[in-house]
């Protein structure tokens, strides 16, 4: 079997490589967007309305991936997990729902719970988990371990707690999981009207 043969050419979403790993194939939801450059590899599963966008890894190779419901994984983003050791059964990457993942950000092996943020070039490391409504500010590093509390903003290399989110904080994020739904939506009306070569 050559690697063509085994390259899914999933017609609902033309141009991303969508790859079995040790018998488990992706699993991904018939309203989700997985936009062409995207690797998604092995035991990851993509919910309702999730986007994944250009040029985004997600390789679960060595344990799981799960992205919820309308949850955005933006352009050259990179999930990956840490798999099991002798004095662990190692960290799946677990995404809630209605999550943002900005641009570039790298999630390694840790939990986000429903409504959290990853901003543009952040990366979280094993074992973190960031709850509820909780922020992982731009360019941020969270340390293997750490956990960013309900509503909270941390920030830096490595992260600190910053502040709390107000109102005003938490309807952007809400804007921005409600935006990526639609334009996701657009993105794929437009790649399925092109004609195929």
């Amino acid at each position: 079997m050559t690697i063509n043969s085994r390259i899914t050419s999933d017609p609902r979403f033309p141009g991303a490589t969508i790859l079995p790993f040790e018998g488990k194939m992706p699993q991904i939801h018939e309203t989700a967007f997985v936009a062409p450059g995207a690797r998604i590899i092995g035991d990851v599963k993509i919910g309702p309305e999730a986007s994944v966008w250009y040029n985004c890894v997600l390789r679960g190779d060595i344990h799981r991936i799960e992205v919820g419901a309308r949850s955005n994984v933006q352009d050259g983003s990179v999930f990956h997990v840490e798999g099991p050791r002798p004095d662990t059964d190692g960290e799946p990457t677990i995404i809630g729902e209605d999550c943002v993942i900005g641009h570039m950000a790298v999630v390694h092996g840790c939990q986000l719970e429903d409504r959290a943020f990853v901003g543009m070039g952040a990366v979280a490391m094993d074992g973190a988990r960031i709850a509820e409504g909780g922020m992982l500010g731009a360019g941020a590093l969270l340390s293997p371990g750490k956990t960013i509390g309900k509503g909270e903003i941390w920030i830096g290399r490595p992260a600190k707690y910053y502040r709390t989110q107000d109102e005003a904080q938490i309807a952007k994020i809400r804007f921005q999981t409600e935006r990526y739904c639609k334009l996701a939506q657009k993105h794929l009306a437009e790649l399925r009207a092109m004609p195929n070569d």
